[in-house]
């Protein structure tokens, strides 16, 4: 299926989303484009930003602000999510989960791809609206979607709510 398929029924299904990738088999090459991709496009996303608060402020120019989100969310990010998806399942397992490291990452990952066209409305709304109530308006859906879309799949993948499975 294709991917922009399988992140248009996540909105409707996020628990079924998951199923169906974690239905895949562990394979962390999987998890990795996930994560990388999600990082590419939510630095994407940044630059029409960016260029505003050059154009704004052009004491700290352009290219520095660009190298400066580059490191972070492509070369930094993806380590902390790695970090985020591990706690997620420690405290998942003190829960009474029972799902694996990987389904934790896979959760994290698969949020963080799926939240990303969110993402690069948020980049836009930022870039060419800038500060105010819009803006506002669209970081609370995107945070409140990655917090739906994780939670859920994370509740999947640690096997609440289905006691027959075992991930």
């Amino acid at each position: 299926m294709a991917i922009t398929t399988e992140i248009l029924k996540t909105y409707r299904a996020p628990r079924a989303a998951l199923r169906r990738q974690l239905d895949g088999g562990p394979r962390e090459d999987r998890a990795l484009v996930y994560v990388f991709t999600a990082c590419l496009l939510v630095f994407l996303s940044t630059l029409p930003r960016l260029a505003r608060e050059a154009h704004l402020n052009p004491e700290v120019p352009l290219d520095a602000r660009i190298g400066g989100a580059l490191l972070g969310w492509v070369f930094i990010v993806p380590l902390a999510l790695y970090g985020i998806a591990a706690g997620s399942h420690l405290i998942a397992r003190l829960l009474g989960g029972r799902g694996s490291w990987f389904g934790a990452r896979l959760a994290l990952f698969w949020a963080f791809l799926a939240i990303s066209p969110l993402w690069l409305l948020h980049g836009l709304v930022a870039g060419f609206i800038g500060a105010g109530a819009t803006l506002t308006a669209v970081s609370s859906l995107v945070t409140f979607g990655f917090l739906y879309i994780w939670g859920a799949g994370l509740m999947e993948a640690e096997g609440h709510g289905h006691a027959e499975r075992q991930v």
